[in-house]
């Protein structure tokens, strides 16, 4: 079916796997689906809040820690309808897709085998392997810094191979602010610029009179 011409182009969220160094693009992930929902939570770094002095009441040790949680919908149907033009479906179903989000949460066979070896050689200590820097993009207004937090899969229809054909992808992510990483990282310069982001829509936004809520003043 031909689109209508005059539809807006459907932009997709997704994530973006880079190397925290050189900012290099290793990797990235469109969903195939954008979710109906994305749900936001954010914990108030409030000095207060652990029983500290009164007089610092109002005084915030850093930004708030946000989380997200959203669920993605993979589905290989509409392919198996053209086995010809998806050959990959048709072999694997929706496994490509799904490994392609696992692996975010994995470190690498080549990185576990180097330890492997460093461990056999008698090394005492082994420095935990880092993974690349994820990146949540969902629009050009948000592309925020996040590490995944929770990963589950619920697959719902399988081939004749039981290869997985649909599944649901439920991802829980912290959003990393500056303090979170070290001085110059490239995640703290990330968030800055979200930060920045919220602060330039609070300029666009009139806000309301004090009349709006039935007050003429402060007392």
């Amino acid at each position: 079916m031909t689109a209508f011409p005059n539809s807006p182009r459907l932009i997709k969220g997704g994530i973006v796997l880079i190397d925290a160094g050189s900012g290099t693009v290793r990797r990235v992930i469109a969903l195939q689906y954008n979710p109906d929902s994305l749900t936001r939570t954010l914990q108030v770094q409030a000095i207060s809040a652990d029983g500290g002095d009164r007089s610092e009441a109002m005084r915030l040790k850093g930004p708030p820690v946000e989380t997200l949680k959203l669920e993605v919908e993979i589905d290989a149907t509409d392919q198996l309808e053209f086995p010809e033009q998806n050959r990959i479906a048709t072999q694997s179903g929706i496994f490509p897709q799904l490994a392609a989000l696992e692996t975010m949460v994995y470190p690498s066979s080549a990185q576990l085998r180097v330890n492997d070896a460093l461990a056999r050689a008698g090394t005492l200590e082994i420095v935990p392997m880092e993974a690349p820097l994820a990146l949540f993009v969902w629009s050009k207004a948000r592309i925020l810094p996040v590490r995944i937090t929770e990963f589950s899969i619920t697959e719902e229809a399988f081939d004749a191979a039981l290869n997985p054909i649909r599944a649901k992808v439920s991802l829980g992510m912290r959003v990393l602010s500056v303090n979170d990483v070290p001085a110059g990282h490239k995640a703290g310069d990330l968030f800055m610029g979200y930060l920045q982001q919220k602060e330039r829509f609070v300029t666009a936004h009139a806000g309301a009179p004090l009349s709006a809520l039935g007050i003429t003043g402060v007392p």
